[in-house]
């Protein structure tokens, strides 16, 4: 199904070097690999291209997955199923947290939690003539060691930027609103080397050479496996002349182990997103992020991008308890650890999380919104907060205006880049694509003569060139990324301007009585 737009959508960035989409459905592939391999698949993939009607017409069977922002089209591919008449099942993280809209919809078949345990009675009950029902693991977590390799081959690999695989399944800390621990449990399960070197090997034969993103929620849940993995990855990498290089998510404690530091860098690992969630300790420990308080996060920070992997980073606004001035104090952190992605949003009581439980039992989900859509740089909160709604967009929308102010958002690549360790390994030579020549020659004209920003601009470039020439591309790249999200700042303060405006005129109830906040006014925002 389709996503909306959002802060990782990059369109403008992907059209420059003639991509469609950043990334592959990696779960939708996985469930084609895992069903019977003597029936014939055909993947439509709706950010890259719409399905044709002889799509429907050929085929006997729909099956969708999605999370939940792709809700709308999701639904959407459920009701259009309907009215041709074919059966539809539905699975992934979305339905698997809520199916109520999904058999609202007229799903056929439900196919919850991991596939490796329901995708076979799935297909159990097509044998048997089932033509309905619903799947679940009851509890059980499946063993990721037997999860078969994900058919890449139904992929068309030249609309993406990226491609994905999966390392583990699970994360070992208790955030309070994360739902990944709901959905995986806090037992990392991984993969073996050899399972994961198998997959890079599928997408090597079939010509991919550019980034892979390890889709792993935290790659360093299980910190003695993943080890094994990157010994061996390293190795890998090595005879292969480094044909990809990683990008992954992890959690902050990373910067405290120099030997896991060490091989990923090893294993041309380039970049790692982070929550960072807020620089305030009492809502971090209130929260249950208790990883995030033990050692300075600037240090922290500072610590991986110099050993050379490029920080992103994700904050939230809006904890229970917070003090006034909390998004001057993400600008303010974000600006002293230089991150140029900084990834920002307002909490959500996504549903089923120790945080949405909690909401519920006090009576402050807010009616109608209780099942967020998830985008969180895109909607109000969905409960009533402890402090006033009106300063909690106001400090939000400034932040998220002020982050990406172009001149601050060069600056902070500038200097996020400037002091970074030159990447370990040199890849083989290559010429330039036309395409890429002519994406360096637009970041070039937009960035050195059309904004505003064009002697800025210069001035770092050649610096960067004079004293960390190693890092220019990849500087270039993020560079280039201030055309998204110049235009995203504006759909963000927008939206939420509206959505502010809505509420007030509807004056929200609660799921159970609780005292409304005091509202936002148009005028403060």
């Amino acid at each position: 199904p389709l996503f909306p737009k959002s802060f990782w959508s990059f369109d403008k960035a992907l059209e420059l070097i003639g991509r469609k989409v950043s990334l592959p459905p990696l779960g939708l592939i996985t469930v084609a690999a895992i069903l019977p391999q003597t029936w014939e698949f055909r993947l439509v993939d709706r950010n890259a291209q719409f399905e044709m009607e002889a799509d429907w017409d050929w085929a006997d069977l729909v099956i969708v997955s999605g999370m939940i922002v792709q809700k709308p089209d999701l639904l959407h591919l459920i009701r259009d199923a309907k009215r041709r008449r074919k059966p539809i099942a539905v699975g992934g993280p979305y339905v698997t947290s809520v199916p109520e809209a999904a058999l609202e919809a007229g799903v056929d078949f439900l196919i919850l939690d991991e596939g490796e345990i329901t995708l076979p009675l799935f297909v159990e009950a097509l044998e048997r003539g089932e033509t309905s029902g619903i799947f679940r693991a009851d509890g059980e977590k499946p063993d990721v060691t037997n999860t078969p390799i994900p058919r890449y081959d139904l992929l068309d690999l030249n609309v993406y930027s990226d491609m994905s695989v999966q390392f583990s399944r699970g994360c070992p800390f208790q955030c309070e609103f994360c739902d990944i621990i709901v959905l995986y449990g806090r037992k990392p399960r991984t993969k073996t080397p050899a399972q994961l070197l198998a997959e890079l090997q599928t997408l090597y034969d079939l010509g991919w050479r550019r980034s892979i993103f390890m889709v792993d929620d935290n790659f360093i849940g299980n910190k003695r496996n993943v080890k094994l993995l990157l010994r061996e990855l390293g190795v890998w990498m090595a005879e292969h002349k480094y044909p990809f290089y990683f990008v992954t998510e992890a959690s902050i404690d990373l910067a405290q182990d120099d030997e896991l530091l060490d091989l990923m860098v090893a294993a041309n690992f380039r970049s790692v997103f982070i929550g960072i969630e807020t620089p305030d300790t009492d809502s971090l420990a209130l929260t249950q992020k208790f990883q995030n308080t033990r050692n300075s996060l600037v240090e922290s920070v500072q610590k991986i991008n110099q050993i050379g992997l490029r920080v992103m980073a994700g904050f939230i606004i809006g904890f229970d308890d917070e003090k006034p001035g909390a998004g001057q104090r993400i600008i303010d952190f974000v600006e002293a650890t230089a991150i140029p992605q900084a990834m920002f949003g307002m909490l959500a009581a996504l549903p089923n999380t120790a945080l949405w439980h909690r909401l519920k039992k006090e009576g402050r989900l807010i009616e109608g919104k209780e099942e967020t859509e998830g985008n969180q740089q895109m909607a109000l909160i969905n409960f009533v907060p402890t402090r006033p709604i009106e300063d909690i967009a106001r400090e939000y929308v400034s932040c998220f205006w002020e982050l990406y102010e172009p001149r601050r958002y060069l600056s902070r690549v500038f200097r996020h880049f400037i002091t970074m360790k030159p990447f370990a390994h040199k890849t083989p030579f290559r010429m330039l694509e036309l395409i890429e020549v002519r994406a360096i020659l637009i970041i070039f004209w937009r960035q050195g003569f059309k904004r505003s920003t064009r002697f800025q601009f210069w001035r770092q470039l050649f610096s960067i060139l004079r004293h960390n020439r190693a890092v220019l591309v990849n500087y270039l790249t993020i560079c280039a990324l201030s055309e998204h999200f110049l235009e995203y700042r504006q759909i963000v303060r927008d939206n939420i301007e509206a959505q502010v405006a809505e509420y007030l005129a509807n004056k929200p109830n609660l799921s159970t009585e609780a005292r409304p906040p005091e509202l936002v006014t148009q005028s403060s925002i």
